[in-house]
């Protein structure tokens, strides 16, 4: 059986199964097909229907009118005209008539089919024409697959009684127009006037500019009152100029390099990478805020940083009113369909951590990549194909033709109201010069860039198409374009006759209040004590499992050991310091936000933050439930999908919005956090220092060398340090319960806001001497450096300084070995270093002879490089494994020599002449036992 057989028997059979189940019960189908049914027995059984015969025969014609009707509305967008530079692709089978059994003698008999596309009882000829002009034109839609028959009839119904087109009043169509212009002419303007200079323009795709104005009106029709905006820098300057207002005037200064002061404390970054944000009025005078996120070359990381923010202002701006707030991700075609981000922030849009209520995601399809051809970029059929995972409809649409584009995103804009679900929009264009306008496009594309030179441009093709019809007059194209440039020069030339000048970046929105730091805020932690009073409430509210639950006994007895520790022991292990943390701020009206993979029950069993009821997996959260009496601040944890690049740029952008919650990220090993490294790179580390954006987001980094393998046992210190700079951020390598809970407190204690990364444990969450008095808790702060209390100072010849969980093997080696003249010192903060605590360090050491640095990582890994470079002047030496390619070797025999090696050298007679001889020799002893 051929593929044209098979999809008319398919159908076919589908619709006389219906047929059959309208005969027994006519309520059991779909209204519309109730209709025609009834519509079609009329016909068959009344003289008044004698228009529509009644025999088998024709019965069997109006199933495969059926079956064509069907066939449009699943694969009319193969066959649009969409595609403005280039011929579309051929698909088979078409949608000839006899595609779907039918022939040029049916065209003119009446079928009762036409009830299903609204227009009763018509013409084969007026059904096709309503199905070509609804789905073969300027707009294809891809929407059947979404499997929710209210939600394809809501499509059906819109689309076919409107044909895909919207009536715009003329007013509309000069505003259109108008927009048009504007991305036009500015781009022009640009490229006479900064010859050479990047800009990544947006010609050939101009008609972006009057979708956004256009749909940023039919949202606040709709109810939003905020618009959250993320791209790549295609565009992004007309996009500021015409949609964000950013004035040309800052523009134009920013391409004299005028906006530079040597003195800032900041790098900046392109302009064609910087946020912005404002207030707009519509035409109807409804107020709606714009914000557009700062993004760097790596195209689609803005993506989950922009559902991030929604999410935050939604939950706290917006009462979790999905209505008043929409995320915008404007995408490039060969970055839609290749980055992986794409994937792992499509998964989140229905997930409750993550949810946004639906994004409208706008697709510039210039249908090449930088250089490569769109048949070499992808093997989907379409670049928004991974929409279909989501069960997202697809609407494409020809980038020429202005009115369609408009539609399209408008019609989005309902749907995303309705149903909260995410819609991609994909305009098919093409890019005028290109990757940058000093690139030669020929070199590459030779024949597509003979089309695109002598294509016209959109506002040249829409222009055309008003004064044919009659809605404009003839010079007013020419008179908005003269005045428009007209415009622009006079900015020019005053930013041409000013002096340089810099705006000092400011605090605002929930920003208002703060401040960025100064170097003298890192000299010492703030206190962050909570009173034992306090602790002692929260700690047994906590604690306390409703009567009326049945836990499984291990919950009931870890719950009850909980309660041990709070009034019996005074003594706290690692997961009731952290828990107190976040309760104690919960308490103090902070929002507490914490997702990652398991991070509810913990990697290691260690947090139980939500537990479940033995016979029916409710779920219970002990904090939410006894301490977060305020709904502004609630204890909110949930386990993340299996992402790490997606929902750390979440994360880092509900923080940024976030600026009074406590937002933590959590790895299911530390080693993994480098599926997210670009989101490290170019925000957490950088973005204070590029865009003036503060951001408090933690990272708990799961870390300790235990014998599990190259995998499970390195968060890669080394490269968190190499981009510490500038107090750009805190890095640390806590080994108490105390020290957990006093740091994460500081996050929101301070008046400004830093990034923390916490290398956290594994082991030591159950070590027996890693514990601390409920007093450590109700006193001072967090500790950067924590001194040996064992030793006499006077007698100290030797000091270890070290971080981490090593900390405690070399506690129990000098312990065991009564060594009064090695002091163990622990470098808890290892960024800022505390310069002013190690120098006491020194003071109160002066009678030591070696001072050395002891570390589980290999020697080109860890601490080390970074502290080696940073104390060169000091008299520092080390104890590490040897340098390596891989953090750790996956032999637990290995493992274990290795680390008695290590730890014997930290104590042995002459460190310096002995480490490597002696861990090399034990790395050859241990792999021939091995």
């Amino acid at each position: 059986m051929d593929n044209l057989t098979y999809l008319t028997n398919a159908h076919t059979s589908y619709i006389e199964s219906l047929y059959q189940q309208y005969k027994s019960d006519p309520t059991s189908v779909d209204f519309s097909w109730q209709k025609f049914f009834e519509g079609f027995e009329l016909g068959k059984n009344s003289e008044a229907g004698a228009d529509v015969p009644a025999t088998n025969e024709h019965f069997e014609k109006e199933m495969k009118v059926l079956n064509m009707i069907n066939g449009y509305r699943q694969r009319g967008h193969l066959f649009t005209k969409t595609n403005p530079v280039r011929e579309r692709m051929k698909f088979f089978p078409g949608k000839e008539l006899e595609t779907f059994g039918l022939s040029e003698a049916d065209m003119d008999t009446v079928f009762n089919a036409g009830i299903e596309v609204g227009l009763g009882a018509t013409t084969l000829r007026n059904i096709r024409q309503l199905l070509e002009e609804t789905y073969c034109e300027s707009v294809g839609a891809e929407y059947k697959y979404i499997r929710n028959p209210e939600k394809m009839k809501w499509f059906e119904e819109r689309m076919e009684s409107s044909r895909n087109k919207q009536k715009f009043t003329s007013d509309e169509k000069k505003r259109i127009l108008h927009k048009l212009n504007q991305a036009v002419v500015f781009e022009n303007f640009l490229h006479t006037k900064f010859l050479g200079q990047k800009r990544f323009s947006l010609e050939g795709a101009e008609t972006v500019i009057p979708a956004l104005d256009s749909v940023i009106e039919k949202g606040a029709e709709l109810g939003i009152k905020e618009f959250v905006i993320g791209m790549a820098h295609r565009g992004r300057l007309n996009v500021l100029a015409n949609i964000m207002n950013k004035t040309y005037k800052d523009i134009f200064t920013e391409f004299e390099g005028k906006n530079y002061d040597e003195s800032a404390p900041f790098g900046g970054d392109v302009k064609y990478h910087m946020g912005f944000s404002t207030d707009v009025q519509t035409v109807d005078g409804k107020d709606v805020h714009l914000s557009l996120c700062p993004n760097p070359s790596h195209l689609e990381t803005v993506d989950g940083v922009v559902t991030g923010i929604a999410r935050a202002k939604i939950d706290q701006k917006y009462d979790n009113d999905y209505k008043q707030l929409a995320p915008i991700l404007i995408h490039g075609d060969a970055s839609v369909a290749g980055q992986g981000i794409v994937y792992e922030v499509l998964q989140m849009a229905k997930l409750d951590a993550y949810k946004t209520g639906g994004t409208i995601h706008l697709v510039i399809n210039n249908q090449v990549g930088f250089t490569t051809n769109y048949r070499d970029a992808r093997s989907s059929t379409y670049c928004t194909d991974i929409a279909k995972v989501t069960l997202s409809p697809v609407f494409h649409v020809n980038g020429d033709d202005v009115e369609a584009v408009v539609y399209a995103i408008n019609l989005a804009m309902e749907y995303r109201q309705k149903f909260h679900n995410d819609v991609f929009i994909d305009i098919l264009c093409y890019r005028r010069y290109g990757h940058n306008e000093g690139d030669e496009p020929r070199f590459t594309q030779p024949t597509l860039y003979k089309a695109i030179e002598k294509h016209p441009n959109p506002r040249e093709i829409y222009n055309e198409k008003l004064l044919k019809q009659g809605d404009v007059d003839a010079n007013l194209a020419k008179e908005m374009d003269k005045n428009f440039r007209k415009m622009l020069q006079e900015r020019l030339d005053e930013v041409k006759q000013e002096a340089p000048k810099f705006t000092k970046p400011t605090m605002q929105g929930p920003w208002k209040g703060m401040r960025f730091a100064t170097p003298e805020d890192f000299v010492k932690s703030v206190d962050t004590a909570v009173s034992e009073k306090t602790l002692v409430d929260i700690g047994n509210r906590i604690t306390d499992l409703p009567s009326d639950k049945k836990f499984i006994n291990k919950i009931e007895k870890l719950f009850g050991d909980r309660k041990k520790m709070i009034n019996e022991t005074k003594s706290l292990d690692w997961a009731m310091g952290e828990l107190l943390a976040y309760a104690t701020l919960v308490n103090e009206g902070h929002r507490v936000r914490f997702s990652g993979e398991d991070v509810e029950r913990g990697t290691f069993s260690h947090r139980h933050a939500i537990i479940k009821v033995e016979e029916s997996d409710e779920e219970y959260n002990p904090i939410q439930e006894k301490v977060a009496t305020s709904p502004a601040a609630p204890f909110e944890i949930y386990n993340s999908h299996l992402s790490e690049y997606g929902v750390l740029g979440f994360e880092y952008g509900y923080a940024m919005a976030s600026p009074n919650a406590l937002t933590i990220w959590e790895a299911q090993f530390g080693d993994f956090v480098n599926g997210a490294q670009i989101v490290i790179d170019q925000y957490i580390a950088a973005a204070e220092t590029k865009w003036q954006r503060s951001n408090a987001l933690v990272m708990l980094l799961p870390h300790g060398f235990e014998g599990q393998g190259p995998e499970h046992s390195s968060a890669r210190i080394e490269r968190m340090m190499e981009l510490c700079a500038e107090y750009n951020m805190y890095v640390a390598n806590c080994t108490t319960p105390a020290q957990i809970f006093h740091i994460m407190r500081r996050q929101l204690k301070n008046e400004f806001r830093k990034p923390l990364t916490v290398f956290s444990p594994k082991s030591l969450l159950r070590h027996p001497a890693c514990v601390s008095p409920l007093a450590d808790f109700t006193k001072g702060g967090f500790k950067e450096i924590i001194d040996d209390n064992y030793v006499k100072a006077k007698d100290v010849k030797r000091v270890l300084f070290c971080s981490g969980k090593i900390y405690y093997e070399l506690l129990d080696q000098q312990q065991k070995d009564g060594r009064k003249d090695v002091a163990v010192v622990r470098l808890e903060q290892i960024y800022p270093f505390p310069y002013e605590q190690y120098n006491a360090i020194k003071e109160k050491y002066s009678n030591a002879e070696e001072w050395i640095w002891v570390q589980e990582e290999p020697e080109n890994m860890g601490a080390w490089p970074w502290l080696v470079r940073h104390l060169r002047r000091e008299p520092l030496d080390v104890i590490a494994r040897l340098e390596a390619s891989s953090p750790a070797t996956g032999y637990s025999k290995l493992h274990v020599a290795q680390q008695l090696n290590i730890i014997a050298k930290a104590f042995a007679s002459k460190v310096k002449s002995e480490v490597k001889e002696n861990v090399k020799k034990t790395t050859e002893k241990a792999v021939k036992v091995d």
